[in-house]
Parts: C-alpha cells; structure tokens; sequence
C-alpha cells in the first residue's frame, strides 16, 4: 500500500497498454458522445478526422481504467478533486494501443488524515501523446496527524 508519506516529486511510473478497438469506439460514443465521427465510419471518413474516430471521454476513461489496474489499487487513494489541464494531443484511432505515465509534480498537506498529491497523466500511442491532464489525487496518511 503506498500512503502519501511514500510519493515524492518527481517519482515517476508505467502503467500497462491497451488497444482501442472500433467497436469500442462506437459503443462508447453511441451512449456518452454521439458525433457521427466517434460512431459512423462511412460518415468518419468524410469528416476532418478521415475516419473513425474515439471520444477524447473515451480516451480518458480508458486512461483511468490503467491508472487503476497499473497503480490506484495498490494506493492509499481517498479519490480526487479533479483534473487539471485536460487536453487530447491528438484523435486516437482503432488498432491504438494506449500507454500511460505518471510523474508527481507536487504535494501538499490536505487535512490530518490526507495529502493532496498533484499526478501529471500522459497517454501515448507509439510514443505519441495523445492525452495529458494533472489529476489531483488524495491519499490517505500512513498515520493521523
């Protein structure tokens, strides 16, 4: 279990891959973001994009579901405040394997039983970024103050 007593600046961490694939795209896109170019090829291919397409939701979403298999769930994490600058890179396509990075770019006393720790969050394809936001975590002490 890691406790914010044991993250410092400038720790950094991988965490996994995993490739998007179109049916994905689209099932996604059809329940939380219905542009015809996240759920219509023939319509994708005519669109700036020049093809399908994921929701950037899409893309974060799955970039939360590595976060969790690749650390959150071995961390003391009492959940977050938010993000900070939030911003996809570039559209990720079907056949992309997402990749994940962390690096903590701060920390800061929160209340006597957690700490706010600041996670800047890059999502690559083939080296790539695709996605980059700083979550704002909070994790639990190992002991009160």
């Amino acid at each position: 279990m890691e406790y914010f007593e044991d993250v410092s600046v400038g720790d950094t961490d991988e965490h996994g891959s995993y490739e998007v694939t179109a049916a994905e795209i689209t099932e996604f896109a059809e329940q939380y973001d219905p542009q015809p170019f996240h759920t219509d090829p023939e319509a994708a291919a005519d669109s700036p994009f020049g093809g399908l397409v994921a929701s950037g939701w899409h893309t974060a979403a799955a970039t939360m579901r590595l976060l969790v298999d690749g650390h959150l769930s071995d961390g003391a994490t009492r959940g977050a405040l938010g993000v900070d600058e939030l911003r996809w890179r570039r559209p990720v396509r079907p056949g992309d394997e997402l990749a994940v990075t962390t690096e903590i770019v701060d920390k800061d006393d929160w209340d006597d039983e957690s700490g706010l720790v600041s996670v800047r969050i890059t999502t690559e394809v083939d080296g790539e970024e695709v996605l980059s936001m700083v979550g704002l975590v909070l994790y639990e002490r190992r002991e009160t103050r």
